[in-house]
């Protein structure tokens, strides 16, 4: 067996994170809202800062359900303004309003979880990196992915946002190949169904 990923660190809220969740295929269309959401909120931070604060996001954004947010207005603005449990960025929650109206028309044309993994070939892509100084930041997946829901009004999600969502939704398996969950996460395989 080898060792987790080296970006893991001591913390056990990063270790139940990787050992748990990063890298398994999700293919949840709420899901996938809420993943990319939480990415663009971490834009400028660190990745264990949402950790940390995600169930308060969740609680904030009433579970992250798109209908819902999609109607947001200046009131609930206001109030996750006023949240000390989230991160307080006006722009970030605007854009999760307009993200979850643009996910509407994703999800009612052709299905937002559909959408996303036909950019992979309904399949996770299986990497190999030796370690993590070959993991990309960005790839050409992952900008045609920006520049699509950019063109559909999405906000926050840059290449570099897209990539560590489709790493953690497991539309790629980045765990380095020593790493035991590499396996783990490859085994996982198509979507169900």
């Amino acid at each position: 067996m080898g060792e987790r990923c080296g970006w893991v660190g001591q913390d056990q809220i990063y270790i139940d994170y990787h050992d748990e969740e990063w890298g398994v295929p999700e293919w949840d269309g709420r899901a996938l809202y809420e993943k990319l959401m939480l990415d663009g909120f971490q834009a400028g931070l660190s990745w264990i800062t949402i950790l940390k604060k995600r169930e308060n996001f969740r609680a904030a954004f009433e579970g992250f359900v798109p209908a819902r947010i999609a109607e947001w207005g200046e009131a609930e603005i206001e109030r996750c303004l006023a949240d000390p449990g989230i991160v307080r960025h006006r722009g970030k929650i605007e854009a999760a309003i307009g993200n979850a109206r643009g996910w509407l028309e994703i999800e009612a044309r052709e299905g937002f979880s559909n959408y996303l993994w036909g950019y992979v070939g309904g399949e996770p892509v299986q990497n190999h990196w030796a370690s993590l100084a070959e993991v990309p930041a960005k790839t050409p997946v992952s900008e045609a992915i920006s520049k699509d829901l950019k063109k559909r009004g999405f906000r926050f999600v840059g290449p570099t946002i897209v990539y560590a969502f489709m790493q953690a939704v497991g539309m790629v398996n980045d765990h380095v190949a020593g790493c035991p969950r590499h396996a783990e996460c490859a085994a996982l395989g198509q979507k169900p169904g």
